[in-house]
């Protein structure tokens, strides 16, 4: 069944705010799949290769055989599920006008906050609850 018209534009002012709130989610939920085939072949194959060392070096009793297969197998697992690496580009924000990069502006043109400790301990909830805040104290959306 296909959206009415005041749905789509509900949809797509939707899409904008998840975007703007958080570009990293928007970008991984808009990235089609997990990576390319070869990789996935390459990763199977030295899985393959790993467990067959492995097998060898149990059988003959050799084992450094058998460790260079089970870190192989490691390996290919590893690259399976890793993805290609993204170059980062440089600082994130907006320019000045004296030339210095001004960290990037929350939705009221404030700068963002951000959480000091960097440890994860209450990270998640207090982001959350300065959402809320900030939400309750703009007068709701």
């Amino acid at each position: 069944m296909p959206l009415s018209e005041y749905e789509q534009r509900v949809l797509e002012q939707m899409e904008r705010a998840l975007t703007s709130d958080d570009p990293r989610l928007a970008n991984t939920l808009q990235s089609t799949g997990r990576g390319n085939a070869l990789r996935y072949v390459l990763s199977g194959a030295g899985v393959v290769v790993g467990l067959l060392l492995l097998v060898v070096g149990a059988a003959t009793s050799q084992t450094w055989l058998g460790a260079i297969g089970f870190v192989l197998m490691f390996a290919g697992v590893v690259f399976a599920f890793l993805g290609p690496r993204k170059k980062q580009e440089g600082p994130v924000g907006v320019v000045g006008e004296d030339g210095t990069v001004q960290p990037p502006q929350g939705r009221a043109g404030r700068p963002r906050k951000r959480q000091g400790g960097g440890g994860r301990s209450g990270g998640f909830l207090a982001r959350l609850e300065e959402r809320w805040e900030n939400r309750r104290n703009e007068g709701g959306r």
